[in-house]
């Protein structure tokens, strides 16, 4: 059922008019995900204050059975927070606020609508890092991170987000608060919940409230940006970087394409006299100066064309632009397919030089454009030229990735569109036990049904 009148009526009760959206103006950030690929014709919105208002929500959306898709910052690139059919948009954005840091035992605890950034710069201030950091940062919420399980850009050394929840506030799909909140760093008490529902994409419930690990802050900083004339050499220095330097924050890498691309899209003058083949993005940090480690680690990678060096947070960030606004630019030709995928070490260059063929086989109008994570052998696939609903593309690289041995979701998650694909990735007795855990959080099946799990 989709909300009505008498359901709308009920919900104000519970949060307030003020509250409650359904004018189509105002709910257009809620109807459409970041790449305007999916957007839903109408919906309602609510806004709840705190947990017991998420509580009396589910509670009436059991009772009047309304599927339910909450919704954090709506960065998401897999339609897992956008309203297709009709579900109520429970929004977390009023669910916003550091509650506590503890700057002795690098410890924080936020409300799951607290943007990213503002929980990275909480711990910058108390002396501490969020390990986790992606280029969404400003709009992407703590809760909505952890219900995808982001990764982004120091899984090398931090791990996504599972890694950094220590302690989790939801209310289920049976309406029940669920509080394990002490924020302990080992707890083996059992079934561990926060682990369970970081990447559960609001399947099983609503976070409301999140306790995080923090990670010491390093005094020096240095990236380096490496430009290979081979694309191939590019790929394997990449992977082989996160061996040779143990404080390796993050190994990114894109390529010649790419980089023109971002270059000629945001007026930015290219780092280097050429702009063709393959580049590393490297960033280390620990207490004393990381520059001669770097640098004896670039000396023994084949292929080094051109470096580019900064040690102070202005040059850092004018290396990381090339790499960030990527899928901003890639996002000014058109609507994209977007794949985010992992495929063992040691893999990664036969991949990236067999996906653009592979995309050309079934899609030969289409342009694929490649970039990642490459210390975890991680990659973002984006196919531009194709229609929304043409996903013949789609189906060819995952296809590849199931054969290489790979994950269909090193990232962004499964959300609806690879919801085809959960097959690939699980057998029938895989996919039954998650069934079986959804059920046991959601009885009535109105947690994002059309997320992750048919």
């Amino acid at each position: 059922m989709v909300p009505d009148k008498a359901f709308i009526g009920e919900l104000d009760e519970v949060v307030g008019t003020a509250n409650v959206l359904t004018d189509p103006e105002l709910t257009h950030h809620y109807r459409r995900d970041w790449t305007g690929r999916f957007v839903a014709p109408s919906a309602a919105v609510v806004r709840p204050g705190d947990v017991t208002e998420v509580a009396a929500i589910i509670e009436l959306c059991r009772k009047h059975q309304v599927a339910v898709v909450p919704q954090g910052g709506n960065t998401g690139l897999v339609a897992g927070a956008v309203p297709l059919s009709g579900e109520l948009v429970v929004s977390t954005e009023r669910l916003n606020g550091i509650e506590s840091v503890s700057a002795g035992s690098g410890g924080l605890t936020a409300l799951a609508g607290t943007p990213l950034a503002t929980v990275q710069q909480a711990a910058l201030d108390h002396g501490w890092v969020y390990g986790v950091d992606i280029a969404s940062r400003d709009s992407a919420t703590i809760g909505g991170t952890v219900a995808t399980n982001a990764g982004g850009l120091r899984v090398s050394r931090y791990g996504d987000s599972r890694q950094q929840v220590v302690g989790i506030e939801m209310v289920a799909g049976t309406a029940e608060i669920i509080s394990e909140m002490s924020g302990t760093l080992r707890n083996n008490t059992g079934y561990h919940l926060p682990s369970l529902v970081a990447g559960s994409e609001g399947t099983l419930g609503i976070l409301t409230r999140v306790a995080l690990r923090l990670v010491p802050r390093f005094r020096s900083r240095t990236a380096a940006l490496l430009r290979f004339e081979n694309p191939s050499d590019a790929t394997n220095s990449a992977e082989q970087l996160r061996g040779l330097i143990p404080g390796a924050e993050s190994i990114e890498l894109f390529f010649g394409d790419g980089l023109r691309l971002v270059c000629s899209t945001f007026s930015m003058a290219p780092p280097f006299p050429r702009t063709d083949g393959g580049y590393v993005l490297v960033e280390v940090a620990g207490q004393d100066d990381q520059t001669a480690v770097l640098a004896e680690a670039v000396e023994v990678l084949a292929g080094v064309s051109d470096v580019a060096v900064a040690d102070d947070s202005t040059g850092r960030a004018r290396l990381w632009r090339y790499r960030e606004l990527h899928t901003e630019a890639i996002a000014a030709l058109g609507v994209a397919h977007k794949l985010d995928i992992a495929v063992p070490p040691g893999a990664l260059d036969e991949f990236m030089t067999a996906v653009p063929e592979t995309v050309r086989r079934v899609a030969p109008e289409a342009t694929t454009w490649l970039f990642g994570h490459a210390g975890e052998s991680a990659v973002h696939v984006n196919v531009t030229g194709l229609d929304n609903d043409d996903y013949s593309a789609d189906e060819a690289v995952l296809n590849l990735v199931i054969a290489m041995g790979g994950s269909i979701s090193a990232e962004h998650g499964i959300g609806r569109t690879k919801l085809s694909w959960m097959g690939l990735a699980h057998s029938e007795v895989d996919l039954a036990v998650l069934r079986r855990i959804k059920s046991a959080f959601d009885p009535d099946g109105i947690m994002n049904p059309a997320v992750l799990i048919k």
